[in-house]
C-alpha cells in the first residue's frame, strides 16, 4: 500500500497508530458521556414532570386541611355563642320569673294601712311581774308575735319594720294605756322587741338585755288584715278614747 505525504508503513504503525487509537477512545468516551447525559436529562425531566403533577395535589391537600381547621374553628365559635345566648336567655327568664313572683306577692299582700309610731314592749303572762295586767284580752296565751294596740280590732294582722328588720304580728291584747296619750301606740311582745333591737330576752325578769337600754323605738307598721274582734280600724288612737270597745 502506498501512503500519501511521503509516509511509509513503519511510520504509520509506530507514530500514528497510537494517535488513531486515542482518537477512537475519545470518540467512544464522548458517546458514552453523551448517553449518560441523555439518561440524566431524562431522569431530571421525569422528576420535573412528577413534581409538576404532585405539586397541585399537595396544594389541594393543604388547602383542604386549612379549610377543615377554619370550619372547625367556626363551628366551635358558633357553639360558644349559642351557649352564651342560652345562658343569657335563662338569666333573663329567671329575672322575669322573680319579678313576676315579687309582683304577685306584692299584689297578694294587702297594705291596708301604713304608718309610723313609737312602740314599747310588754309580756303579760298573768304572773304579775313587770307591770303585768293579766292574760291577753284575746284569750290567747302570751307568745311571740302577740302585740297590743289601744284601738285596733283584736285579730288584726300586719308587720313592723325597725332598721331593716321585719317582724310579723297580730293584735291579741290592749295597750299601751296612759302612754298612748303621748304617742306610744303599739306594745310589742318582749321576745320580738329583743330581736328587733339586737338584744336578748330574759324570761326571769321579763326584760330585754344587751340592747343598750332601749325601752322604746320608732317603727313603721303595715296592716295587712283587719281583725274581726272589737276595736276601730284605721289610724291608731289613744286607749282613753274607748275605741277598743267598738
Amino acid at each position: 500500500m502506498k501512503f500519501p505525504f511521503g509516509l511509509n508503513k513503519n511510520d504509520v504503525k509506530t507514530k500514528y497508530a497510537p494517535l488513531a487509537a486515542g482518537l477512537v477512545g475519545i470518540t467512544m468516551a464522548g458517546l458514552t458521556i453523551a448517553g449518560v447525559t441523555d439518561d440524566a436529562n431524562g431522569t431530571a425531566a421525569k422528576a420535573k414532570t412528577v413534581a409538576a403533577d404532585v405539586q397541585p395535589l399537595a396544594m389541594t391537600a393543604g388547602a383542604r386541611a386549612a379549610e377543615g381547621l377554619a370550619a372547625a374553628a367556626a363551628e366551635a365559635k358558633q357553639k360558644d355563642e349559642a351557649k352564651k345566648r342560652a345562658a343569657e336567655a335563662q338569666r333573663k327568664a329567671e329575672a322575669r320569673k322573680a319579678a313576676a313572683a315579687k309582683k304577685k306577692a306584692a299584689q297578694a299582700e294587702r297594705r291596708l294601712l301604713v304608718g309610723t309610731t313609737k312602740a314599747s314592749y310588754f309580756w303579760d303572762d298573768g304572773s304579775g311581774r313587770q307591770g303585768d295586767t293579766g292574760m291577753p284580752a284575746s284569750g290567747k296565751p302570751m307568745q311571740k308575735g302577740l302585740f297590743a294596740s289601744p284601738s285596733w280590732p283584736l285579730g288584726t294582722e300586719g308587720y313592723v319594720i325597725y332598721k331593716g328588720r321585719k317582724a310579723k304580728f297580730f293584735i291579741g291584747d290592749r295597750g299601751p294605756g296612759v302612754p298612748s296619750n303621748h304617742g306610744v301606740m303599739l306594745d310589742i311582745d318582749g321576745k320580738t322587741f329583743a330581736e328587733l333591737t339586737g338584744g336578748t330576752w330574759d324570761p326571769n325578769t321579763l326584760t330585754v338585755r344587751g340592747n343598750g337600754g332601749l325601752g322604746h323605738i320608732h317603727v313603721t307598721y303595715v296592716i295587712t288584715k283587719w281583725g274581726n274582734g272589737p276595736g276601730r280600724p284605721g289610724k291608731p288612737v289613744p286607749f282613753s278614747t274607748g275605741a277598743w270597745r267598738e
